[in-house]
């Protein structure tokens, strides 16, 4: 059962590189959060309002809790935090989470929207480069448990809460994060669609991310 699994101690290389992808991943959080808060309050948000808004998208929160993962997991092994943190079904929901952020930017968004100078940037760092140095950790570093199938069902929930989240949100402000799930101009009947399809998306790569870990949990 994973609640007895002893506390997994990293070698130095996952520690190093831990370390180091915490850092592009830190830099780019904040480089994207010193660049788009003054650009929302100029187009007339509130501070609070420019934070809200920022915070109200799934890249920003996805890649939030990588940077949280990568740098908990330098605490030692006995440490609370590190021990959520080091279990497989927490860091293979956080690798399925920036998985979709990286698929969903770079076969859906990225034609959509050209940005220029550091937000370039930062847009590829958080879209592409963490979500990569994210899944080479997960594959090469994390401890390989044998997850249930069931799982998959459990990592719903956030995307499912962020969904309803969003909806809410759209309601009060007519303010949308993605424009798949814009309701003003898609309407709900869309809306229900696109959510129900990237459930499915969610699923369904949980499901191979669950695979995967077996096969590896099988050939250590």
């Amino acid at each position: 059962m994973e609640h007895s699994l002893s506390p997994y101690k990293p070698s130095k290389a996952a520690t190093i590189y831990a370390t180091v992808a915490g850092l592009v991943v830190w830099f780019a959080l904040i480089l994207q959060v010193s660049i788009s808060i003054p650009a929302y309050m100029k187009a007339g948000h509130s501070l609070i309002g420019a934070i809200i808004q920022l915070l109200s998208f799934f890249t920003i929160q996805s890649n939030i809790m990588v940077g949280v993962c990568l740098w908990t997991l330098l605490l030692k092994p006995s440490n609370v935090l590190y021990r959520f943190f080091s279990r497989g079904y927490v860091l293979g929901g956080i690798c399925l989470y920036i998985i979709v952020v990286g698929l969903v930017y770079n076969i859906i968004l990225r034609n959509l929207w050209h940005p220029i100078g550091l937000f370039k940037l930062a847009d590829e760092l958080l879209h592409s480069v963490n979500p990569l140095l994210f899944v080479i950790y997960w594959l090469i570093f994390a401890r390989q448990e044998k997850l249930k199938w069931a799982q998959s069902l459990n990592w719903l929930w956030f995307p499912f809460l962020y969904l309803v989240y969003t909806l809410i949100r759209g309601v009060i402000t007519q303010l949308y994060p993605y424009p798949f799930i814009d309701a003003v101009k898609l309407g709900y009947g869309q809306i229900c669609i696109n959510s129900l399809v990237l459930l499915v998306v969610f699923l369904v790569l949980g499901l191979l991310l669950i695979l995967i870990t077996r096969v590896l949990k099988r050939n250590t």
